[in-house]
């Protein structure tokens, strides 16, 4: 079970303790509101990177500001337990904003995961990871799992049972 640090500065401490003894640090985000197997499939491939993982999970506002008024469906406290309970993951943490580009810059990750929706081209914080000399993976599977639509398709069914 991963530990949840929300103070940014005290993981970024752990980290570079972990770096400093040869450790590799990914980090993958993202809002977690429903965990699906494209979740686990994602961080699973996060982890095969090696090393250890630190997800960052979207808070409350930033969801609100990313998939609107309707999100998040579960509260951030309990999407970062969740989370934190799954085996491949190792620290998780709490981020305000609606890109990941200041935790990357405060806790300077090697390795920034992000999901087959993406490619290395067009990662968000693209210019943010590469300014600090990290990488960009892609992993987990095609993307065709969503909580957005797992919420539609919950919505559907209630409409016409």
């Amino acid at each position: 079970m991963g530990d949840v640090i929300t103070d940014h500065k005290k993981l970024a401490s752990v980290l570079e303790g972990l770096k400093a003894g040869g450790r590799r640090v990914i980090l993958c985000n993202g809002c977690f509101d429903v965990l699906h197997v494209g979740h686990i499939r994602c961080l699973s491939g996060a982890k095969a990177l090696g090393g250890v993982l630190v997800v960052g999970v979207n808070s409350d506002s930033s969801v609100k500001e990313i998939k609107g008024p309707k999100y998040p469906l579960m509260p951030e406290g309990e999407r970062m337990e969740i989370v934190a309970a799954l085996r491949d993951v190792d620290y998780v943490t709490c981020f305000s904003e609606a890109s990941a580009d200041a935790l990357l810059l405060k806790l300077r990750p090697d390795v920034h995961a992000k999901g087959t929706d993406y490619t290395r081209e067009n990662v968000p914080e693209r210019e943010t990871v590469l300014s600090y000399g990290g990488e960009i993976a892609i992993v987990g599977d095609p993307k065709d799992h969503s909580s957005t639509r797992l919420k539609e398709r919950l919505s559907e069914n209630r409409q016409n049972p």
